[in-house]
Parts: C-alpha cells; structure tokens; sequence
C-alpha cells in the first residue's frame, strides 16, 4: 500500500506570507519609531491611506515577481507526474538557466533525455533479441519440424497401397491432417521471419501479408503503397512491417470489420503508414496491451510517433516516420 502524502502548504504561500509579515513588521516599526506619540497619536488620515495603498502596492508586485520565479518549480513539480518516457522531447522547453528554477528545469530535462535514450537501447536490445528467438524458431520449424512431417506424409502414402481398403479413408484424414499441420507450421514460420522483406522489399512484403491475411481470416485488406517512398535501412522496414502486422492482425481479432486498409504514402522524405477499418472502433476503456505497448516501443526505437485512435467509422492506427528520423538512421 503507497505511503500516503502529507499536505503541506506550497512554497509560493509559504514564501509570500514570510514576506507579507516582513513587510507588515517593518511598516509597523516604521509607523513607531517615525510617527510623535507613537501609536496612540496615529490616525487614518490621508497618509494613512496613502501608506496603506503603497503596502498593497508593494504586497500585489512582491507576488507577482515571486509567483514568476516560483512558477517552474511549480511546473517541474506537474510534470513530473506525467511524463512519457517513449517521447524524446524535453518536457519543459522554455526551460533557462537564469536562476536556480530554471537550472533545475533543464536538469531535469536532461534527466528525460538521458533515461529516453537508456530506454531506447535497451528496447532496441530487447526486440534485437526477440528477432533473433523468432529467426531461429522459424528456422527450426522450417528445418527440422517441417521435414519430419514432410517425412510422415511420404510415409503415409507408401502406407496407402499396404493397408486394407476399408481403411483407405481414414488413412487419407490423417494425411490431411498432417498436410494442415504443415501448411500451419509454414505459415507461422513466415509470420515469424518475413522473407518477402529481406528478399523483396518493403512494398512486396507489404502486399504479401495483405492478401496471406486475406486468405487465412476472410478479412478484405485493400493495400494500397504510394511510388517514390524514400530508400530505408533494414531496422526500419522491420518496424513499419511489424506495426502494419499487429494493426492488421488486431483487426482481424478485434473489430468485426469485414474490410480493412492499409496504405503506406512518403511524407516529405518520411513515411505514413496507415491502418484503418471500419468495425465497431476503440473500446472505451482501451488499456496498452502487449500488442500496442509493442507497437509503440518499436515506433520510439526509430523516432516516430505512433497514434492509435477512433475513426468514422472504426478505428485508426497511423505510424508516422518523419524524413529527420528517416535520414538519420541511414
């Protein structure tokens, strides 16, 4: 169970009520000290007023000014109860070394980028590793899995002569569950490890999962990739290809849509990538499971952003890769 916080009175009343006394102190010994007859001999006269209206005076500038140097303390202290570690932009901008406020500021600010950047690499190590377990299990489904079950089968049809008749059906069901198994155990090895990108590309490997995702779940993906996108490492590919796998493979779970898009245009040197169906849309107690938490990891480790939201109708997943990002990771 969290400790829970004391109430405590802000720096900003605290500060200004040392100086309100300060002020009403040192006006009082003025008023005693200066004044014949002391305090008894005073009355409100018109330089009563016009002290009283100078101590106002001086009580409304005195909060100003210190309300303007205790403002960033004020704002660290909101922002740190928000910040988003997955975006790399300083939290307060407008951040300045001219006091001691603003030195904590900007501390604070490389602080957010110090501990983006160790989150960065240690995502970017994180699904380095997690490619490589999905490279090496689908080689071994490919290899060893798939040539076993290929040996079955050619056992199962050397089989078919030898049994007797009565029998020949139930011998054709299993080499057709067997024939099922392995097409199953093809198509995750493909899902694990995208040869359509490694050999052709981006553009390929795209319409490739559109219409194997058409095949497999009945979803109707329209895939539509606009020419002259701009020439992008491998690392990039790999993340614009697995977001445009989970958005899709969530609408195929999750929306009831019968239809899907999916389009990749260029941005000014950048890259957006879009997934849009026309389902039943975002619930609305949406919580970051594995898949958008996976996505939007992916999305910060080569500097793009990632949106998820509702569309009319449906929903909307859109991957935007600006062309700074783009360049720099060449």
């Amino acid at each position: 169970m969290p400790a829970r916080r004391r109430r405590y009175l802000p720096l900003f009343a605290r500060v200004a009520a040392i100086n309100v006394v300060l002020l009403l102190a040192a006006v009082a010994v003025t008023i005693f000290v200066l004044v014949p007859g002391h305090e008894s001999a005073y009355r409100i006269d018109e330089e009563g007023v016009l002290l009283a209206v100078a101590v106002l005076l001086v009580l409304m500038v005195n909060l100003l000014l210190l309300r303007r140097v205790i403002r960033p303390v004020q704002k660290l202290t909101a922002v740190a109860r928000t910040v988003d570690l997955t975006d790399p932009r300083p939290s307060l901008p407008d951040a300045r070394p001219n006091s001691e406020a603003g030195e904590l500021a900007m501390t604070f600010n490389e602080m957010l980028l110090r501990l983006a950047a160790e989150r960065r690499e240690a995502t970017g190590r994180v699904l380095a590793g997690q490619e490589a377990e999905r490279l090496r299990i689908a080689q071994e489904l490919h290899d060893q899995v798939g040539q076993e079950l290929t040996a079955v089968l050619l056992a199962l049809s050397r089989l078919e002569a030898r049994v007797p008749a009565d029998l020949h059906a139930s011998l054709r069901d299993v080499q057709n569950s067997v024939r099922a198994g392995l097409e199953d155990i093809r198509r995750i090895a493909i899902e694990l490890r995208p040869e359509a990108l490694e050999d052709l590309g981006l553009e390929s490997a795209l319409a490739v999962l559109c219409d194997r995702l058409s095949e497999r779940s009945g979803l109707a993906v329209s895939c539509q990739i606009d020419p002259g996108l701009p020439e992008l490492p491998p690392d990039i590919e790999l993340v614009i290809y697995r977001v445009a796998q989970e958005a899709l493979t969530n609408v195929a779970r999750h929306s009831g849509s019968e239809r899907a898009q999916l389009r990749v245009a260029a941005d000014h040197g950048g890259i957006i990538l879009t997934v849009r169906d026309r389902g039943r849309g975002l619930p609305a107690d949406l919580t970051n499971g594995s898949g958008i938490r996976g996505m939007r990891e992916r999305a910060s480790l080569i500097g793009a952003s990632l949106e998820i939201g509702s569309s009319d109708p449906g929903a909307e997943v859109r991957l935007t890769l600006p062309a700074k990002a783009a360049a720099w990771s060449r």
